[in-house]
């Protein structure tokens, strides 16, 4: 039986005279005294897929699951050390409401924890704002926006690595499924590891040519085997429940790796044998997380994963964040960044900061035609001083402040995990970001309140 709070909470020991136990115990208060019934909507996720929250044994409330998130985030625990130190700390079993020595195991916090959607991480994130709105701590009134990457959590992206990836998978696969349909096929995977291992210490193209030649045949051998192991599969008459379980799942999943097998045995060709540019649109830097982006920042060096615009204000609370997909120019979003703020607080700010990629005369005229007084890029990029703010005063003033919004990215990728996200697919990457930032806030908003 899954409930959203416990029914009665458990008895705790004294609390720690130290400083992190202090903080721990704010940030429990803090959620009590949130607005809004965001609980029950932790408990919608969790109960989610005809999941019934009246049948089956006692699972973790809706407020357990929540809290336990925050201390992994928190830590940068995962899952195996979170579920040892909801174990063994007295102070995180409190603030998790955990009844004493009663703490879930590492299977049972990955599947609650990743059943939280993103969308419901941003409403606690609103409820947060709201908070800090109530206690003074922020109003909205002066904000900042800036763009970062956070990473996909894949390998360095080449060519033949992607090529032995897609032999390794669909081998896998295969042998995964004959332990318990008996199909047999060939197995490729320590020709293909020689061969990428032989391009990477190839000296020049010349000797790399025919290495990846053979490579690209391995890995189309092993989609042949594929393409007959699923036929096989598709008429492989079900004897057992497991059987049943497994055919339809290996089908889907094969032909799904197949799929990107193609792509990268194309791209492969394109790059190598015909001299082609790929563009970063078509490109598959991984067959694991696939939904991966490629960003690069002018002359620095190439990310991989998503980029993200935060927008943070006086408090150093980060009050919005969108996850993009693709590259899009920096001036593209300054319009929408303000729009989302005046959703959030249901008025416009007074000043606005912006990176200096966020700078056009378009942006100006529509975000002070949105009720903003000062818009404030860091770079003119031809745009005179009095036609974004008043004076050059408010200028120079908000270009320090726009500054500080590089210590609050540079807070969220040291301290709560922003600069590379563990969680696979492109929802669990949304989830994990709101996951960080909801973390953030909620212990900054403990430290404005301690201090």
């Amino acid at each position: 039986m899954r409930e959203i709070v416990a029914r009665q909470r458990p008895l705790r020991p004294r609390d720690l005279d130290h400083e992190h136990a202090r903080e721990v115990k704010r940030m429990s208060e803090i959620l009590d005294e949130l607005p809004g019934d965001f609980l029950a909507l932790v408990h919608r996720d969790l109960v989610a897929n005809g999941r019934s929250p009246l049948k089956g044994r006692k699972a973790m409330t809706a407020e357990q699951v929540l809290r336990a998130i925050i201390i992994k985030q928190m830590n940068g625990y995962s899952y195996r050390r979170l579920a040892f130190h909801l174990q063994d700390s007295n102070t995180y079993q409190a603030f998790c409401r955990l009844p004493p020595g009663k703490a879930p195991k590492k299977a049972a916090l990955q599947q609650n924890i990743k059943r939280v959607r993103p969308e419901t991480m941003e409403l606690v994130n609103r409820a947060i704002l709201e908070r800090a709105k109530v206690d003074g701590v922020e109003k909205g009134r002066k904000v900042r926006t800036d763009c970062t990457v956070t990473e996909t959590n894949i390998h360095d992206p080449t060519d033949s690595s992607l090529l032995r990836d897609c032999v390794r998978v669909l081998t896998r696969l295969m042998e995964q499924g004959s332990k318990v349909l008996p199909i047999s096929f060939s197995r490729h995977t320590k020709r293909a590891n020689r061969r990428a291992l032989g391009i990477l210490n190839a000296k020049n193209e010349e000797q790399r040519r025919p290495l990846y030649r053979d490579l690209i045949t391995v890995t189309g051998q092993t989609l042949d085997d594929a393409t007959r192991y699923v036929g096989r599969l598709k008429n492989w008459k079900i004897k057992t429940l497991k059987e049943e379980l497994l055919q339809p799942w290996l089908i889907a999943e094969l032909e799904r790796v197949m799929g990107l097998t193609l792509r990268v045995i194309d791209q492969t060709e394109r790059r190598v044998f015909k001299g082609e540019s790929v563009p970063s649109g078509e490109k598959l830097v991984s067959i694991f997380e696939v939904h991966t982006d490629i960003i690069k920042k002018s002359r620095r060096e190439t990310e991989f994963g998503h980029k993200i615009a935060l927008t943070t204000g006086q408090s150093t609370l980060i009050l919005d964040c969108v996850v993009l997909e693709g590259n899009p120019a920096d001036s593209e979003l300054a319009r929408q960044m303000i729009e989302r703020q005046i959703e959030i607080y249901e008025r416009p700010p007074r000043q606005a900061a912006f990176d200096g990629g966020f700078a056009s005369q378009a942006n100006v005229e529509d975000i002070k035609g949105q009720g903003v007084k000062d818009v404030m890029f860091s770079k003119k990029r031809g745009l005179k001083v009095l036609e974004m703010v008043k004076s050059s005063w408010v200028y120079q003033r908000l270009r320090n402040f726009r500054a500080g919004i590089e210590g609050g990215i540079s807070f969220l990728k040291r301290c709560f995990g922003l600069d590379r996200c563990t969680w696979r697919g492109f929802t669990s990457f949304k989830a994990y970001i709101w996951s960080s930032i909801v973390t953030a806030n909620l212990l900054i908003l403990a430290r404005h309140k301690i201090a």
